[in-house]
């Protein structure tokens, strides 16, 4: 089964769950948005928020921690090959933040549209 077509699966689905540990471990930005992502989570149980609301609140919260995750990924591949600062590598590094800076924002929009009806309505 080792070599099986499942087996590999899961010997994947393993390598994916120890990255995911990794990450949150030694990761000072994805420790942040796990603890947001735990914030708006009791949110949304305290709101009793629908299920389509919900939908988006966990499409949000993948968004950010996926992109978070990748942007690790490229920082640390970046310092791998050029340790020393190199124009090249700072302009890679700071397009990779910039993709987490608009699934954040994507999140905020989408907690405003989810969350300020019931603070304020």
């Amino acid at each position: 089964m080792r070599n099986s077509y499942l087996g590999k699966r899961i010997r994947g689905g393993g390598y994916a769950i120890k990255g995911a540990w990794i990450l949150i471990r030694s990761e000072p930005s994805i420790q942040v948005q796990v603890v947001i992502s735990i914030l708006v989570t009791i949110a949304g149980f305290y709101f009793d928020i629908t299920t389509t609301e919900w939908m988006f609140q966990i499409f949000a919260i993948g968004l950010v921690l996926s992109t978070e995750g990748l942007n690790s990924a490229v920082e640390g591949i970046a310092d791998f090959v050029h340790p020393d600062f190199h124009t090249k590598i700072g302009y890679i590094k700071d397009v990779a933040a910039g993709a987490v800076l608009f699934a954040a924002f994507t999140a905020v929009i989408i907690a405003a549209f989810i969350y300020l009806p019931y603070i304020f309505g």
